[in-house]
């Protein structure tokens, strides 16, 4: 988890993760240990590059920024998804996607999307 948004007084996009999200970050090592990736792209927010730094360190993988997963840009969230389709790729962005509807998730959590990007496993924060 990145830290409160409301006690945080600077940039947002350079709010940290927690002491619970840097666990939960640790987390995804695991929980995506039989996932093959070939990529890590994440929006340039620090809370998202620090969430893939351990996954990425792991894998020996470099961590792509890509502006249209920031929280300011959810709407190109799908165009990211998309080209990205039918690759093994990681993605980390923002939890307030617009395009999700009613699909309510945990904070922290991840999913894993099949070639059509359509979600196939969900995973529960990993504390």
């Amino acid at each position: 988890m990145a830290g409160d948004s409301a006690a945080w007084l600077g940039d947002d996009r350079v709010r940290p993760v927690d002491e619970q999200g840097r666990r939960e970050a640790q987390g995804l090592v695991d929980a995506l240990g039989e996932q093959t990736l070939d990529r890590i792209v994440s929006s340039p927010y620090v809370r998202c590059v620090q969430t893939v730094e351990p996954l990425a360190g792991a894998r020996g993988l470099e961590i792509e920024l890509d502006d249209r997963l920031g929280a300011d840009r959810l709407h190109d969230v799908p165009q990211v998804l998309e080209e990205l389709a039918g690759q093994d790729a990681a993605v980390c962005t923002h939890g307030e996607l617009p395009w999700l509807l009613e699909r309510a998730f945990e904070k922290g959590s991840a999913w894993v999307l099949s070639d059509d990007l359509k979600p196939s496993r969900y995973i529960p924060p990993q504390i």
